[in-house]
């Protein structure tokens, strides 16, 4: 089994700058999309720091790649909170994909997302890190409402917020045809699950990220950044 990726990452016509960054190294097993925080300094620093930092994660074991991404991510959330001092506070989520095909696994923290698409089915591999997210897990709020509720914006983790960095991971195993989504809080805020599960339905997956992007971006004018890495198996020959 291969992997290949399709990333793509515009501003959108409403903010100034791109806080987002995206990672796709598929021949390496690593992608990744990490979000600066909107409203604190420098989160597009935060964010490259976030992505520079996982770029230099040397390919290998499933669970070395994991270990090395935590202690990657555990280096730079230090470094913000040292940054932090003379600068004023910064920060970003992340989303991580590390695979040895078919086994991966998912790592993050804050918002971005993990998807899976399989057999025509989009299914959301992580939960937001957010009071809305909280309220979801919960039972409070449903998905489609906590993605639309004032409280989304109110992150419960990030890299840089807390002296100790905490980090969900799932896994799995992959499936030729199968595809994994990492996307910004960008593209979940704007579009439904079924507009998304609609564009991943597109053959290529380099159409499909253009298709998300043209759906977001240009449809619906997206009010954030919109990033995403879709990343695909394919049997070998």
């Amino acid at each position: 089994m291969r992997l290949v990726c399709a990333c793509r990452s515009e501003t959108g016509p409403v903010r100034s700058r791109n806080e987002d960054r995206v990672l796709c190294r598929p021949e390496a097993g690593i992608s990744a999309v990490a979000d600066g925080m909107g409203g604190w300094v420098a989160g597009d620093v935060a964010a490259r720091m976030v992505v520079d930092a996982l770029a230099r994660v040397p390919p290998g074991p499933l669970g070395e790649m994991c270990r090395a991404v935590r202690a990657a991510l555990e280096e730079v959330n230090a470094a913000l909170l040292q940054r932090s001092l003379v600068h004023g506070p910064s920060g970003s989520t992340v989303v991580v994909m590390v695979a040895e095909p078919p086994r991966y696994r998912i790592l993050w923290a804050g918002d971005s997302r993990a998807g899976l698409w399989r057999g025509g089915h989009l299914s959301w591999l992580t939960t937001d890190h957010n009071l809305a997210g909280e309220a979801v897990r919960l039972g409070r709020m449903d998905d489609g409402t906590a993605r639309r509720s004032h409280l989304a914006s109110r992150l419960t983790r990030a890299v840089g917020v807390d002296a100790e960095l905490e980090l969900d991971e799932v896994g799995g195993t992959l499936e030729a045809g199968d595809r994994v989504l990492l996307c910004s809080d960008g593209l979940t805020g704007t579009l439904s699950d079924a507009e998304i599960g609609a564009a991943l339905a597109e053959p290529d997956p380099e159409r499909a990220a253009d298709r998300l992007m043209a759906m977001a971006v240009v449809e619906r004018l997206a009010s954030d950044n919109v990033t995403v890495a879709l990343v695909e198996a394919r049997a070998r020959a």
